[in-house]
């Protein structure tokens, strides 16, 4: 297994994380932890989960599951960079989401008590709160380190300029700030490429891609549908909307001799911003067959393909919609 340094940070992760949305769900208690022992087996150190994951309010049912698995023992959380996520609905009352000062305390409190630890090593806020001024955000993020509850700081789902924002405030406390950004970034998806990618690189943060398969989209979409196997509805109005890209990215791909799962995580893994995408599977095979990618070399014009069938916006902002 291959480790990188979490951005500007010290701290060192593999280059595939775990994560645990599906954990509960969709994927049974004994086959999660089944999944999360066989990934440290593998060398996998990075495992990514949130509040809200289970989809039950307010019980943080994969906090959980995970929990559970840190209690069998075993070194098991201190081989484990641990993150987590804040901001969704844990209640129906008002402070009981997003990132006042009040919530942000109160759901890291419930957060180390589901995951049964005493230290969440990346901390993330899931959204960005428009309403809650980032003076306040960064007191109560730095409250939390000086207890001893939370390492480093992340984000996800925020714009380029959120980014900045958030940099500028952490510096004039003289505080580390964010040091990862956890976004939607696949073959199909490269808005981040215009300002969120290059935000990163300037203010040292890594890039953690989220849903790096689109959902099962660049997974074989087409050859599983021909097979007979249905994916959910969202992913079969993409493949009418997008079928010709589908098909001569598998047509790609088994020139290639290689899973099209594979060749749409190591094309991630060879943009200079990511440090980790993050895997979701929902069985052991799920996670087996994710592993090729750590070690695809994609050659040159094999990348110029795929930029060919799935564009991204141009490059960087803004150049890529100026002159």
């Amino acid at each position: 297994m291959t480790y990188v340094q979490l951005g500007r940070s010290g701290v060192k992760v593999s280059r595939l994380c775990l994560g645990t949305m599906n954990f509960g769900p969709q994927t049974s208690e004994a086959d999660s932890f089944a999944i999360m022992d066989h990934a440290l087996d593998l060398g996998l150190n990075f495992y990514d989960t949130a509040d809200v994951y289970g989809w039950q309010k307010g019980e943080g049912v994969t906090e959980q599951i995970v929990g559970r698995w840190f209690a069998q023992g075993g070194g098991r959380r201190d081989k484990v960079v641990l993150a987590t996520k804040v901001y969704g609905d844990m209640g129906d009352w008002p402070n009981q989401s997003k990132l006042s000062a009040l919530h942000l305390r109160a759901a890291c409190d419930a957060s180390l008590r589901r995951l049964q630890t005493d230290h969440i090593d990346l901390y993330q806020m899931h959204h960005i709160d428009r309403a809650t001024p980032w003076d306040e955000i960064w007191q109560a993020l730095d409250v939390l380190v000086q207890q001893g509850k939370i390492v480093y700081c992340g984000s996800s789902n925020f714009a380029g300029w959120h980014l900045a924002q958030a940099q500028a405030a952490a510096r004039a406390r003289h505080f580390l700030g964010l040091i990862s950004e956890q976004s939607l970034y696949n073959l199909a998806a490269r808005q981040v490429e215009l300002e969120v990618l290059p935000a990163c690189q300037a203010y040292g943060l890594g890039v953690l891609p989220w849903s790096p398969l689109a959902g099962g989209l660049l997974g074989g979409a087409l050859a599983k549908a021909a097979a007979g196997r249905r994916s959910s509805a969202q992913v079969q109005e993409r493949i009418v909307q997008q079928r010709d890209k589908l098909q001569r990215y598998e047509t790609l791909c088994k020139e290639l001799g290689v899973a099209p799962a594979v060749v749409a995580l190591a094309w991630l893994l060879h943009q200079q911003a990511v440090t980790a995408p993050i895997i979701g599977p929902r069985t052991l095979a799920q996670l087996e067959e994710s592993l090729p990618a750590l070690t695809l070399a994609l050659d040159a014009p094999t990348l110029k393909a795929l930029d060919e069938i799935w564009p991204g916006p141009g490059g960087p902002a803004p150049e890529a919609y100026a002159w």
